[in-house]
């Protein structure tokens, strides 16, 4: 626990003032419509929807996140996550302009454009609650969580102080900003946390304990986690690492601010752009700062806190576990003396390697059940100095206050739009729907706080929202280019989703199915994803195709091209309608060629980052004259995607 300087609280409260103002000075404007609250106009530049994408994701939950990551498994178990760079390419280079061409106000309105019937009204509320509330508060639950872990380890304040603190200021100029309050802020809140994150680690990795980059990168504990890549001789390890996350998650899981094909929050910034091209700015320049450049000192400070609170040795833990699992047994058949209680807690956080950020942080400074790997993060900034603390805690608000506030005006808008809107009251003002966005946004923070005194660790959360989205992501892939995909199908894959996936995750089923006898534990995630996807297939070829009229709507409206919509096509033709009014090449090949080079150039820039820090110059080196091609090559394949955009 620290004792912040007057410096120190000046940084803090001059960042809350400049937040607040910021949206006192926006709220008239955005309280005029639903159109100026949610999306500011659709008047947005590309490089203050690309900031304001990468704050978003800079969230308070992400540093603890990469922590947990490494400290369990090393830099390469952070393919969980960079996977998803290829969805997010795929989004700048072939989604993002049929987004903005789209004209809807959120992505669940899509469902109304692309679908029609009882079903496509069932799909559009049912989503509206399922991602804007649910799923929504899930993902805030962790930032939550996250808050909470920083202010007990920090400040010495309790779960819900932190709570009231944290989310007040949030609620306040998210309720009466709006979005462009929230984009507005988001410019500020980008610097502050990337100035927070780089001193932080500066300063951590030359403590005197860590004694700079080349100690810290040499160090016992260290050594074995600094490799980008698994170990290619440990087959279970580079499978669930690297084979499944490339080769399945990317494509097949739905994440927020990763879905495939575009959606979320990161949708509803393209739908804010001025016109397409600044959508495909926008997210391009997020996915550089996001994957390739952002990531790295959160490393250096997970890297570090290896050195400040080492885990447990192998044996250690392996013993620990054993006795943890006796003491266990023992309390099924009574109840265990206060000594012996002490003694379980003991093993346990020996088995998990934790008994060094155990003891440095005891029950009276933190609670029991919210110690984890994650926890190491903050434990590591309370070695700044003021000044530099006043900053970093300033930037870890404005990572909190960034998120959340997106989250809650992107949940509002489905609550609103979506929801309210099309199942209330059809009738409703722009007054009252206001209003109900800002009622939405205080009860979304409100249940998020609450649900986030119950979690323990952030990578819950990860794991959990990925799972329960296995599966789904080839439809929000496909549903643009294939005309035979309908509302059912997307139905299907969502249920089918979400109940395999807790069967898959009960405890009788996991000893049945997933040991050494019958099926190894990565299999999981392909084997929900290979069901939800047979599921939905069959649906789609079961259920009747959509209405002509809306395919041909649809089509005449987006231009998507390609061979998926030939029948369509075909059919118009036949008809005597006329759909198709875009007769310049089909960009999509295109598309997919730059996104396959952006890949190259992204990947390129993180490892010739990491190259760099860890002083190995000649790989450093050759990467980064990849990285100088790859981008040579882009440039000449952006040109020729650029003359296909209306």
């Amino acid at each position: 626990m620290i004792t912040l300087s007057t410096l120190d609280l000046i940084l803090i409260f001059s960042f809350f003032t400049i937040t607040l103002v910021i949206g006192i000075v926006v709220s008239k404007k955005s309280g005029k419509n639903t159109n100026e609250f949610f999306l500011s106009g659709r008047n947005m530049p590309w490089w203050l929807l690309g900031l304001s994408m990468v704050a978003t994701t800079f969230s308070t939950d992400t540093p603890n996140l990469v922590t947990d990551i490494i400290r369990k498994g090393g830099v390469s178990g952070n393919w969980a996550w960079w996977a998803f760079l290829i969805t997010g390419l795929l989004t700048v280079f072939v989604y993002a302009k049929l987004w903005r061409k789209s004209n809807v106000n959120t992505d669940i309105e899509f469902y109304a454009l692309r679908y029609g019937g009882k079903p496509a009204h069932f799909l559009r509320g049912f989503r509206a609650i399922y991602l804007g509330v649910i799923f929504n508060v899930l993902a805030m639950s962790g930032v939550t969580l996250a808050a909470i872990k920083i202010g007990q380890v920090m400040l010495g304040l309790t779960a819900l102080e932190t709570v009231g603190i944290a989310s007040l200021v949030t609620v306040i100029f998210s309720a009466i900003g709006g979005f462009k309050g929230v984009v507005y802020t988001d410019f500020i809140l980008f610097f502050t946390a990337m100035i927070g994150a780089i001193g932080a680690a500066y300063y951590i990795v030359n403590l005197p304990e860590v004694d700079g980059i080349t100690n810290l990168i040499s160090h016992p504990q260290v050594s074995d986690k600094i490799s980008l890549l698994p170990d290619f001789d440990n087959t279970e390890l580079l499978v669930l690492l690297l084979i499944i996350p490339l080769a399945v998650q990317w494509w097949s899981a739905w994440y927020p601010g990763a879905e495939p094909g575009g959606g979320g929050y990161i949708a509803q910034r393209m739908l804010a752009a001025k016109d397409e091209n600044h959508a495909i700015g926008a997210t391009f320049f997020f996915n550089i700062m996001h994957y390739a450049l952002r990531p790295w000192p959160w490393i250096l400070v997970a890297l570090a806190s290896l050195v400040l609170y080492p885990k447990d040795d192998a044996n250690t833990m392996e013993a620990a576990k054993h006795n943890y699992i006796k003491m266990l047994t023992i309390s099924d058949t009574r109840e265990l003396t206060e000594g012996e209680q002490k003694q379980m807690d003991a093993y346990y956080f020996a088995s998990e390697g934790l008994t060094a950020i155990r003891e440095a942080f005891p029950e009276e400074v933190v609670q029991k059940d919210k110690i984890g790997h994650d926890l190491a993060y903050s434990a590591m900034l309370t070695r700044l100095p003021s000044g530099l603390l006043g900053i970093v805690l300033a930037s870890l608000i404005a990572a909190f206050m960034s998120t959340i506030s997106t989250h809650l005006n992107w949940g509002s808008s489905y609550i609103v739009n979506d929801f309210y809107r099309q199942q209330v009251n059809k009738n409703a003002s722009e007054k009252e729907l206001v209003l109900v966005g800002r009622v939405s946004t205080a009860l979304l923070m409100v249940l998020s706080a609450l649900l986030a005194l119950l979690l323990t660790n952030a990578k819950q959360i990860f794991d959990y929202i990925l799972m329960f989205g296995a599966g789904t992501g080839l439809i929000f892939i496909l549903r643009w280019f294939w005309w035979r995909i309908n509302a059912w199908s997307e139905i299907s894959a969502m249920f089918a989703s979400g109940i395999i996936s807790i069967i898959f995750n009960l405890k009788s089923v996991n000893l049945v199915l997933f040991n050494e006898e019958m099926l190894p534990t990565w299999s999981k995630y392909p084997i929900i994803v290979g069901i939800t996807t047979a599921i939905w297939i069959g649906v789609t070829y079961l259920t009747k195709p959509e209405d002509n009229k809306v395919l041909f709507d649809f089509y005449k409206k987006i231009q998507p091209g390609g061979p998926g919509w030939k029948t369509t096509l075909q059919t118009a033709e036949k008809e005597g309608v006329t759909i198709k009014t875009d007769f310049t090449t089909w960009s999509v090949p295109s598309g997919i060629l730059a996104m396959l080079v952006a890949c190259v150039l992204i990947y390129g820039v993180l490892f010739a980052t990491g190259y760099w820090i860890y002083g190995n110059y000649t790989l450093a080196i050759i990467l980064t004259i990849v990285v100088i091609v790859a981008t040579y090559i882009l440039s000449k394949l952006w040109m020729k995607i650029k003359s296909t955009i209306l």
